[in-house]
């Protein structure tokens, strides 16, 4: 169940980092894959139809928003989520730009398939990301018209050598590649969770962080130059008690929330380890 749960939150993850890479298609051997290869418009489209994020249960409709999932109100049911508008402005890049429309070969099952997309498209889905009027004509056009095929161009592609070496020389072993992280890697000792926790309290030691800093800390009442700070918070910088004194009724409540975060990183930290 944690292992269904954590691979359903990759994807989820996955989706996100594949609408950043529809905004960068300069690249031909990008495009290529996206358009060619792995028919990505055509796998957005299930996206939209099935909508993995979006689940009817007890009577209610559940919405996965902000890492979990959350009831939605009846007024709310058509209201676009994160991932909603993940997938839509993944399409809208790959169907719109002309770099993309010249490398897609729009036959029959990819125009059938890119069409179902017309019945999601309401009045109150264009409300909220008017950019898709521009995919709706996109897609009248398309329906009532038959685009011409795609230019056979020869294509230079960078194979990962190192890649293809690796999945080669480990092919049939991963069983056994996986036993062995989980005894040397994902096992630490007490001790070595101990040493851990140490790192990690060093990553986020105050002291070490300013003392990469080009200037000198101010005192936080006068300007001056500083030299001793505020024992609890260990964010604020006084050049003397008397002004420490002066500003701690302005400082006390910020002194407060500092110190709890702050405790409250250390706490996480040494749980997650």
């Amino acid at each position: 169940m944690q292992s269904a749960a954590r691979e359903f939150e990759i994807s989820l993850k996955a989706v996100s980092v594949l609408r950043f890479i529809t905004d960068h298609t300069e690249s031909v051997s990008v495009i290529n894959r996206m358009m060619c290869i792995h028919n990505m418009p055509c796998v957005l489209v299930q996206l939209i139809d099935c909508c993995p994020w979006s689940r009817f249960k007890d009577g209610e409709v559940e919405k996965y928003n902000n890492g979990r999932w959350q009831t939605i109100s009846v007024e709310d049911h058509l209201t676009m989520t994160k991932l909603d508008g993940q997938v839509w402005i993944s399409l809208y890049n790959l169907l719109l730009k002309e770099n993309c429309q010249r490398k897609y070969e729009f036959n029959n099952y990819n125009k059938n398939q890119l069409l179902k997309l017309r019945g999601f498209m309401t009045e109150v889905l264009i409300d909220q990301l008017p950019n898709l009027l521009e995919l709706q004509r996109f897609l009248a056009h398309l329906a009532i018209t038959d685009p011409a095929p795609p230019k056979t161009e020869l294509l230079l592609e960078q194979i990962p050598e190192i890649w293809n070496y690796i999945v080669g020389e480990n092919s049939g072993k991963w069983k056994a590649i996986a036993k062995y992280q989980v005894k040397e890697t994902f096992s630490p000792s007490e001790s070595e969770l101990a040493l851990q926790a140490k790192r990690l309290n060093q990553v986020y030691n105050v002291d070490v962080m300013e003392s990469l800093l080009p200037e000198k800390p101010k005192c936080g009442l006068c300007g001056k130059e500083a030299a001793k700070k505020c024992s609890r918070c260990q964010g604020e910088w006084y050049c003397h008690r008397e002004c420490q004194v002066k500003h701690w009724s302005k400082h006390k409540r910020a002194c407060q929330l500092m110190a709890e975060v702050t405790e409250k990183i250390q706490r996480d930290l040494l749980e997650d380890c």
